[in-house]
Formats: structure tokens, C-alpha cells, sequence
């Protein structure tokens, strides 16, 4: 059954403040004039682009997997659009879930990765929010 469109507006409207809130965090933190933990910088910019993906599908009532993997997110959202396949450099944050939140897990994080990662998640956001925009969704 599918849910009732107000409710999934709503839906979306959440995942979309929320990726919000995870890119201005990257972006503010990548601010800090010194001891800019980039680390976190590239958590959050994953996170934002996660969220930003699952917002599509929760507008297209799309089941998807609790996953982190980006590819995955933007695989299930190909099968629906075309605007996914421009976004492929996305699938390069899906580490940063993870790794970036636990010592030991992975390489440093440099101050260029923190960067590009904040790019790339302006990108995902910037695109995904035109398609949602095109379909009718009001954000």
C-alpha cells in the first residue's frame, strides 16, 4: 500500500533538513582556523550525501537497505533517473561512514580530502534537490 503523498512529502522534507544540517556542520567545521578535525569534515559530507539519496527514494516509495554505500544509494536511485550517473565520484565518500568515526580505521584524513569531500556533497545536494524540484516536490 502505498502511503498517502502528504506523509511522504513530509518524509522527504525530514531527510532533506537533516542531510542540511550534516552539510552545514562539514562545511562550518572545515571553517575552523585551526585543529579542523577533517576527519569529521568528511563524516558529515557522506552523511549528507547518504541522506540526500534516501530523500529520492523516499519520494519514489523506493525500499532501500540500511546501508552507508553510496553506490548502492545511487544505483537504486539510476533505476529511476537519469541524474545519478553524473554523481558517480559520490561512491568515493562511502568509507568515510564509517572509518572516519573509530582510531585505527583508517588513513588520516587531509585537509584536501575534508575539501573535495565537502564538493562532492554540495553536488550531490545541489543535484538531487533540482530532482526533486522537477517532480514537484517543494523544498
Amino acid at each position: 500500500m502505498t502511503p498517502p503523498r502528504d506523509a511522504v512529502i513530509a518524509k522527504v522534507h525530514e531527510w532533506v533538513a537533516v542531510a542540511d544540517e550534516d552539510f552545514r556542520v562539514a562545511r562550518h567545521t572545515l571553517s575552523l582556523s585551526s585543529n579542523c578535525p577533517y576527519r569529521m569534515v568528511a563524516y558529515h559530507a557522506q552523511q549528507c550525501a547518504e541522506k540526500y539519496f534516501k530523500a529520492f527514494l523516499v519520494w519514489r516509495d523506493i525500499d532501500f537497505p540500511y546501508t552507508h554505500n553510496l553506490a548502492r544509494l545511487r544505483e537504486l536511485c539510476a533505476t529511476l533517473a537519469e541524474w545519478p550517473r553524473e554523481l558517480r565520484d559520490a561512491d568515493e565518500l562511502s568509507p568515510f561512514a564509517i572509518t572516519t568515526r573509530y582510531p585505527g580505521e583508517s588513513p588520516v584524513v587531509t585537509e584536501a580530502d575534508a575539501r573535495l569531500s565537502v564538493s562532492v556533497a554540495e553536488r550531490v545536494r545541489q543535484v538531487v534537490r533540482q530532482a526533486l524540484e522537477n517532480e514537484g516536490l517543494k523544498l
